[in-house]
């Protein structure tokens, strides 16, 4: 409850936020958001149907009828093992349960001769005399008695409709069936498609009832009285189904299943399943409240799920407050761990094996977001982050050697998940611990990160100090040989960029051209700040006698090999400095460029919005910025890492060349909302992610990919 009103709160600060300036702003968007509706305790969780009343909504579980109006709870019927509701032509709600049939005002209708099994699982009022109902062994019809429909005697009816010409419609497991006076016709045998395979389970009246949905077993439909009747299978990017719910507002189309909601907004679908959306992925009942929101029932309770106007500004801001109150730690910025899954209120700060590297992301969204904005608290957060990015030197005692993390020495510490052996060592003045084994991840993050800063955010003696420090981290490098030396004497794990590894080493094939890129920008960075020519001498050395340059045209690996995601922003952060640093009229430029336009090319994919905005500012031409715009506009403000499924989804191919892991793979990108939010390493084509809601990402890549659009002028 707690860490529900703390996410409820939240949000509508960050909506209300949002609306105040939307007005003046041309980068307002909708953003989809959910809320949890908590329930009064009489009601329990187990949703039977959703109805409007005016402006109060009357929620039926299986406990009885209870109403929601203006924020306040009230009873209006107890009643325990509510199977079906309907309404009457006067708006009124009927009940089914095992001792009958009756209305919220008191009134009861016996139920029909039901087996020990059987039971009523839809009604429908068709005047006011005339009542119907689906069961488990066929439909019955009360007018005063109740009489059972021969033809339909063992059917399994799922649902019933009626339409503009009186026309009953049952959806079965043996057919879609009307009934044009006394006569039954089973379409199936006269007009829908075999692939229907003959099973029903939705009906909905629409255009004055002249129109039919329908679900069925693999598809969902419209029966059409003027004929414009339509389709949607999972080769037309139908989710999944078999469609237990329908409900249509205007041109949007909600639709339930067994493992979540469908929404399709004229265009095209979109998925809306696990905790991130959902308390419970069986959904039962919906209820749309507008164009833009929707109540949505399940076994376990009510998501309210609303799409919301705000701008791309206010989004960032309330991002920078997730991270203010639960992922900075010591200066360090990485995700929280959260004691109960899914609640933000035991959110707790731990060390990662690259903490250096996530910190120095977050120093560069300061940086960029200093240089557009001017904004003080932008400088303040981006000198705080890169007094962090300092120490993680300075507490190894080892010029030049930054650590992965680290932690006060009374800290207790976690050990490294990593296969690779780490060992914490103590600080040189004994304040301090540190985490040994540093990846090329921490100097490639240190190196883009520092002469960011140095170049958009740092004072005069700043600069000395960050140029001081690259010098540093380099020549650490040179001076042992292109080997990153750990407290040992010996190279750590991926610190090596040695020509006999990178150039003859069957086990270095993999990091050829990667860490060729990365040494030959390490260089030319460090040259080009401090402006000593050993730095240059050692890029042509390994230009002309190792052949670096051409090792870096081919930096990312593509299919058919083995393709690595965590290897992207170890790729792309390189090409910043290069192409930024060298004149327009180097030759080694356009080996750069074209090396670039083929690492975006192999990802362009993957929809990655940072990969796009990187490409199109260093190109200088549009690389799928729509594309960035999009993903950014739908990335989610819940930050949980759920557990996100969508192996089942019928609208995905897997890719036969699978990831690297042997986990499923799409054949296209999913967009974030219904997969995985952590997107700088990760594959985003992955069909399922997560890790339960025990983490908290920290937002911190939509930080990146939103600051560094504005420094380039791509969106306001």
């Amino acid at each position: 409850m707690r860490s529900q009103l703390i996410i409820l709160l939240a949000l509508l600060l960050l909506v209300e936020n949002a609306k105040s300036q939307v007005k003046s702003s041309p980068t307002a968007f909708l953003q989809t958001l959910k809320i949890d509706i908590t329930l009064p305790t009489q009601a329990e969780n187990h949703i039977i149907d959703l109805v409007a009343s005016g402006d109060a909504i009357d929620v039926i579980t299986s406990n009885g009828v209870f109403r929601y109006d203006k924020d306040q709870w009230s009873t209006k019927l107890l009643k325990t093992g509510i199977t079906s509701s309907t309404l009457d032509l006067n708006d009124k709600i009927w009940i089914a349960s095992a001792t009958g049939i009756e209305s919220s005002k008191g009134i009861k209708i016996p139920n029909p001769p039901l087996s020990n099994d059987d039971y009523v699982r839809c009604m429908l009022w068709e005047d006011a005399n005339t009542l119907h109902i689906g069961t488990s062994e066929g439909l019955y019809t009360w007018t005063g008695t109740w009489l059972k429909e021969k033809i339909l005697s063992q059917a399994i009816i799922n649902d019933i409709a009626l339409d503009a010409k009186g026309k009953l419609w049952l959806a079965t497991l043996s057919g879609l069936w009307i009934k044009e006076g006394d006569q039954w016709i089973g379409l199936d045998d006269q007009l829908m498609a075999v692939g229907h395979e003959g099973k029903y389970y939705s009906l909905k009246s629409v255009n004055n009832a002249k129109d039919i949905y329908f679900s069925s077993q693999w598809a969902v439909g419209r029966i059409a009285d003027n004929g414009d009747h339509w389709v949607s299978r999972g080769n037309d990017g139908l989710p999944f189904g078999p469609v237990t719910e329908i409900q249509i507002n205007g041109t949007n189309k909600w639709m339930g299943t067994d493992k979540g909601v469908l929404f399709f907004d004229s265009n095209k679908w979109h998925y809306f399943a696990g905790k991130r959306w959902l308390p419970d992925d069986k959904v039962t009942a919906l209820l749309p409240l507008g164009p833009n929101k929707i109540w949505i029932g399940t076994q376990e309770g009510i998501s309210e799920i609303s799409r919301e106007e705000m701008t791309l500004e206010s989004k960032a801001e309330y991002i920078e407050k997730i991270i203010e109150e639960r992922h900075t730690r010591l200066g360090l910025v990485n995700r929280s761990k959260l004691s109960t899954a899914g609640d933000i209120s035991t959110s707790y700060m731990d060390n990662e094996d690259n903490d250096g590297l996530w910190t120095a992301c977050y120093l560069i969204a300061q940086s960029y977001r200093y240089a557009v904005t001017k904004s003080e608290d932008a400088r303040h957060k981006a000198t705080q982050t890169y007094k962090a990015m300092a120490r993680l030197e300075s507490v190894t005692g080892i010029s030049g050697l930054p650590a992965r993390s680290f932690a006060r020495a009374s800290d207790t510490v976690t050990p490294s998940r990593s296969p690779h052996p780490k060992v914490w060592h103590p600080s040189p003045d004994g304040v301090w611990q540190w985490l040994d084994d540093t990846s090329s991840d921490e100097i490639t993050g240190h190196v883009y990160s520092l002469s960011l800063y140095h170049d958009l955010v740092a004072d005069r003696s700043e600069k000395v100090e960050v140029v001081n420090h690259i010098d540093r981290i380099v020549t650490n490098i040179i001076d042992n040989e292109y080997h990153l030396i750990d407290f040992d004497g010996l190279p750590t794990r991926w610190g090596i960029w040695h020509p006999d590894s990178l150039n003859h080493a069957p086990n270095w094939m993999f990091e050829r051209g990667l860490n060729s890129l990365q040494i030959l920008s390490f260089l030319k960075t460090a040259q080009h700040l401090t402006k000593k020519a050993k730095f240059e001498e050692v890029y042509q050395h390994l230009v002309y006698e190792h052949g670096y340059l051409d090792n870096a045209r081919y930096a990312k690996i593509t299919s058919p090999f083995d393709i690595s995601h965590s290897d992207d922003i170890l790729n792309f952060l390189p090409y910043y400095n290069l192409l930024t640093n060298l004149p327009k009229d180097d030759p080694d430029r356009e080996v750069f460029a074209t090396s670039l336009n083929r690492t975006w090319g192999a990802v362009r994919s993957d929809r990655m919005p940072i990969w796009n905005i990187f490409a199109s500012a260093l190109l200088e031409k549009n690389c799928d910025l729509d594309i960035a715009l999009e993903e950014i506009q739908q990335f989610p403000v819940d930050l949980i890492n759920w557990k996100m499924e969508n192996s089942h989804r019928w609208d995905l191919r897997r890719d036969l060349l699978a990831h690297r892991t042997l986990k499923d793979q799409a054949d296209k990108a999913l967009p974030s909302p219904e997969g995985n939010i952590s997107r700088w390493n990760t594959n985003p084509k992955l069909m399922d992610v997560g890790d339960g809601g025990q983490t908290e990402d920290s937002g911190t890549y939509f930080l990146v990919a939103y600051w560094m659009g504005r420094y380039f002028g791509y969106w306001e």
